[in-house]
């Protein structure tokens, strides 16, 4: 059966939803196995090590919207705006690639200045206490 557009994209939403409400579990179910993400951290390779790097983002979203979800019968795009413990309005994409029904390849875009500046004001803050 061929994929459609639309498959695409409810996969991508699936995913983003599943994420995004802080159920990273269900997330990874629409990922391969041997899923790459390039992400400005550096490249991960395979679920086992997606689950950390996500779950570590989970846990400081105080909100998550989905703005966009782009899709073709290969691939999906998807652009987000979070709040963080220590960053407002953060915006992210991701673009991912489609294999066999599940999500192979991730590119993971964001600005990781403003993320480095709420590190250093949180780092400031905790030295002041002393």
């Amino acid at each position: 059966m061929a994929v459609t557009a639309t498959d695409t994209k409810q996969l991508a939403e699936g995913y983003a939803k599943a994420w995004t409400s802080g159920d990273v579990e269900t997330a990874l179910t629409f990922l391969k196995e041997d899923v790459v993400c390039d992400a400005p951290p550096g490249r991960i390779e395979g679920v086992a090590a997606y689950r950390p790097f996500t779950q570590e983002f989970v846990n400081v979203l105080t909100r998550a919207t989905v703005t966009k979800v782009l899709a073709d019968e290969e691939s999906a795009a998807i652009v987000y705006s979070f709040d963080t413990q220590w960053i407002k309005d953060f915006r992210c994409s991701e673009y991912m690639t489609i294999e066999d029904g599940k999500i192979k390849h991730i590119t993971t875009i964001f600005d990781r200045l403003p993320a480095a500046e709420a590190a250093k004001a949180a780092e400031a803050a905790r030295n002041s206490r002393g």
